[in-house]
């Protein structure tokens, strides 16, 4: 079936009619700037904004960085403070007269990756992250998400894990690949030591570059870029967003 997947940006929202067997969009996706300030308020109205410029009428899954209980945001680590208690679920459905599903945007992704791209076919533990100005983490069990977890947010030398190994600091630091890679390799082998995955994804827009650091990465897994690079976010949430799966099953 197809369903409108929706994908909370901090520079864009963006989303697109998603055909949910094959993860494929079934029009162009369209793409709003994300309002500033970004209220919750002007998120949904962009939200809105975005799914009525498709001229879509049914089911909405929408992927929002953040920790998602029942629809509502229950975390800001990189959002305005005041999303924290806004029910963007109820909301979203009130407002577009339709199901709406509103899940973490890493789970988001790792949905995609696991039922399409990646991670298909491995039904061991499997670890995705999303490396941008954060560090997001989707984490699955035999093709089962285990929903909301915030690994980025470990603790490496009294910091914050995304703090020292994200894209953003990356960035902010002027870091060269060699170095980065260094980082990101502590923070992976950290995590292992806690999880001991079979399988680990790195996404966010910096995958595309991962021949620059992946070969300096000594995890034990095997680690690997993500496959559906800028499509997973819109097309996981649309997945999250069939109605009436109250547990999301993503393995063959």
């Amino acid at each position: 079936m197809n369903v409108f997947g929706l994908d909370v940006g901090g520079s864009g929202i963006k989303g697109a009619v998603v055909d949910t067997n094959t993860g494929e969009f079934v029009e162009d996706r369209v793409r709003i700037r994300t309002p500033q300030p970004a209220t919750p308020e002007a998120i949904l109205d962009t939200c809105v904004e975005v799914v009525r410029g498709a001229g879509w009428e049914g089911p909405v899954g929408c992927g929002f960085p953040a920790v998602i209980k029942d629809g509502v945001i229950q975390t800001a680590a990189n959002i305005d403070k005041a999303a924290i208690g806004f029910d963007l679920g109820g909301r979203l459905k009130e407002a577009l007269g339709a199901p709406a599903t509103i899940v973490n945007d890493a789970d988001a992704a790792g949905l995609a990756e696991i039922r399409w791209g990646a991670g298909r076919g491995v039904n061991g533990v499997v670890l995705m992250l999303t490396l941008g100005t954060g560090i997001g983490t989707a984490l699955f069990v035999g093709g089962r998400l285990v929903p909301n977890t915030e690994l980025g947010h470990i603790e490496i030398d009294g910091e914050d894990a995304e703090w020292r190994a994200s894209d953003g600091a990356r960035k902010r630091e002027d870091l060269d690949w060699t170095q980065y890679a260094k980082r990101l390799d502590r923070y992976v082998t950290t995590i292992e030591a806690l999880l001991w995955p079979d399988l680990v994804i790195l996404g966010g827009g910096i995958s595309k570059k991962s021949e620059k650091f992946l070969p300096h990465l000594n995890a034990r897994a095997e680690v690997v870029p993500a496959e559906m690079l800028n499509d997973a976010g819109i097309s996981g949430a649309a997945l999250a967003g069939i109605p009436e799966s109250s547990t999301i099953t993503v393995a063959e």
